[in-house]
C-alpha cells in the first residue's frame, strides 16, 4: 500500500513538472544554504585549527613587559627585557616541560650571490625546533657546541630557499645575513602562512649567541617558548612559569609581574570557538529559507487539494479511508521534500567545494549534517504538507463530487 501511495505521489508530481520544481526550489535554496556555510564554517575552523597549530602545540610565550592597564594603549609597556637567567631558572626548576627555548627575531637582508631577500632572522637554540613541533626536511639541527660558540651556521624555510637555490640542496652553502656569513646546515619542513597573511617559510635560524653579538648587538631575548610535556596542561604549567620568572626578576609580591603569557592553547580554543558560533549563526539564518520553502509546499500542496477536490471525492465514495487520504498527500509533500534536499545536498557541497578552493580553506563536509539536512527537509514536507493532507482526507463526498 505505502508503494501505491508513492507510486500516485510521483504520478502527481510528473503531471505538474514545473509547478513541483517551483515548490521544492525554496527546500533546495534552503538545504543547499545550510549546508554551504555548515561546510565552510568546518573548513575556516579546521583551518584555523591548523594555522594555531602550526605555532606549536601545548605551547605557553613568554614575553618582556607588562600588558596595558584599562583604558591605557594596547600591547606591551617595556620594562626590562627578558635574559639569559630566566631561561636558566626555567630549565633549572621547571618539571613537565618538553623544551624551553629561547628565541629572539629581527627583519634584515638576506644575500646569497647577487640575490637579496628581507627575511625573518630568529636566534635560537636547538630545542627550538622541538618547543616549535618544527621539522627537518634535511640535514641537522644546531649542536650544543655550535649553540655555546656562536657558531656561524644556520637554518633555513622554504620561502628562503626557492629565492636562491630553487628546488636544489642548499647544505653547505654559504649566505649572508646582514654582514655576517654562515654556512646552511639544514632546510626546514613548510609550514605556509598563518591566518594573518604572515610567510613562516621566510625565515633563517641561528645560534643565538651568534644572532646577539653579530645581529642585534645585545644580549636581549625577546620570547622564551615552553612547550608543555603531552600530559600536561599549559593552564597546570603557567602559573609555576610566572612564579619562576617573578622569583628570578626578583619581583616583590606588591609589584606586578613584568612580563607577559600567553597560552596558544587557550588562543586557539577561543578562536575555534568564535568560528564555530559563527557557523552556527549562518546555519541558522540559512535555515530560515528552509522555514520559507516549507510554506511554500503547504501553499502548493492546499491548490492541489482545491484542483483534485472531485478526485478525492470519487475516491472517498469508492470506499477510500480518510487515512488513506491522508497518507497520499502527506507522501506527495514528503517526496517533494526529499527531492528537494537531496538536489539541495549536491548543490551545497558543489557550493562549498568552489568556496573551499577559492578561500584556500579545507573542504569538510560533515555526514552527520547531511543526514540531518535530509532529516529535516523530509520533516518539513511532512509538517507542513499535513494541513492540507487533513482538509482533503475531511472532505465530505458528496460535496467533493458536486465540486466544479
Amino acid at each position: 500500500m505505502i508503494w501505491e501511495t508513492v507510486r500516485l505521489s510521483l504520478r502527481s508530481i510528473r503531471r505538474n513538472v514545473l509547478r513541483s520544481f517551483l515548490t521544492l526550489l525554496g527546500i533546495v535554496i534552503g538545504v543547499a544554504a545550510v549546508i554551504a556555510m555548515l561546510t565552510i564554517g568546518s573548513g575556516t575552523t579546521e583551518k584555523v585549527k591548523a594555522d594555531i597549530s602550526k605555532l606549536g602545540s601545548n605551547l605557553l610565550v613568554v614575553r618582556a613587559g607588562r600588558p596595558a592597564g584599562p583604558g591605557g594603549p594596547g600591547g606591551l609597556d617595556q620594562v626590562r627585557p627578558l635574559a639569559e637567567k630566566d631561561v636558566i631558572a626555567l630549565v633549572a626548576h621547571l618539571s613537565g616541560a618538553r623544551a624551553i627555548s629561547p628565541a629572539s627575531q629581527k627583519q634584515v637582508r638576506v644575500i646569497f650571490g647577487t640575490e637579496s631577500l628581507t627575511s625573518g632572522v630568529t636566534g635560537t637554540d636547538s630545542a627550538y625546533l622541538d618547543a616549535r613541533d618544527w621539522k627537518l626536511v634535511s640535514g641537522r639541527p644546531f649542536s650544543d657546541s655550535e649553540t655555546r660558540a656562536g657558531a656561524g651556521v644556520c637554518l633555513i624555510g622554504e620561502t628562503v630557499r626557492q629565492q636562491f637555490f630553487g628546488a636544489g640542496d642548499p647544505e653547505g652553502e654559504i649566505i649572508r645575513v646582514n654582514r655576517t656569513s654562515c654556512k646552511i646546515i639544514g632546510l626546514l619542513e613548510p609550514k605556509g602562512y598563518t591566518g594573518f597573511g604572515q610567510d613562516q617559510d621566510n625565515v633563517v635560524l641561528m645560534p643565538l649567541h651568534a644572532y646577539q653579538r653579530r645581529i642585534a648587538g645585545n644580549r636581549d631575548i625577546d620570547n622564551i617558548y615552553i612547550a608543555a610535556d603531552d600530559r600536561r596542561p599549559t593552564t597546570e604549567l603557567q602559573p609555576r612559569v610566572e612564579d619562576i620568572l617573578r622569583d628570578t626578576r626578583r619581583i616583590t609580591p606588591d609589584r606586578d609581574s613584568d612580563f607577559a603569557i600567553r597560552d596558544m592553547t587557550q588562543i586557539a580554543d577561543a578562536m575555534t570557538s568564535a568560528t564555530t558560533t559563527m557557523t552556527g549563526m549562518l546555519g541558522a539564518v540559512a535555515g530560515v529559507s528552509l522555514l520559507v520553502g516549507g510554506i511554500g509546499i503547504m501553499n502548493i500542496m492546499l491548490v492541489s487539494v482545491t484542483e483534485r477536490t472531485r478526485e478525492i471525492g470519487t475516491r472517498l465514495a469508492i470506499g477510500a479511508h480518510e487515512k488513506h487520504i491522508l497518507i497520499q498527500f502527506l507522501v506527495e509533500a514528503t517526496v517533494l521534500s526529499l527531492f528537494g534536499g537531496i538536489i539541495g545536498i549536491l548543490i551545497g557541497l558543489s557550493l562549498a567545494g568552489l568556496a573551499s578552493m577559492a578561500l584556500t580553506i579545507p573542504f569538510a563536509p560533515s555526514p552527520a549534517v547531511i543526514l540531518l539536512a535530509v532529516g529535516f527537509s523530509a520533516l518539513i514536507g511532512m509538517v507542513f504538507g499535513f494541513f492540507p493532507a487533513l482538509r482533503g482526507a475531511r472532505l465530505d463526498p458528496i460535496d467533493a463530487l458536486r465540486h466544479e
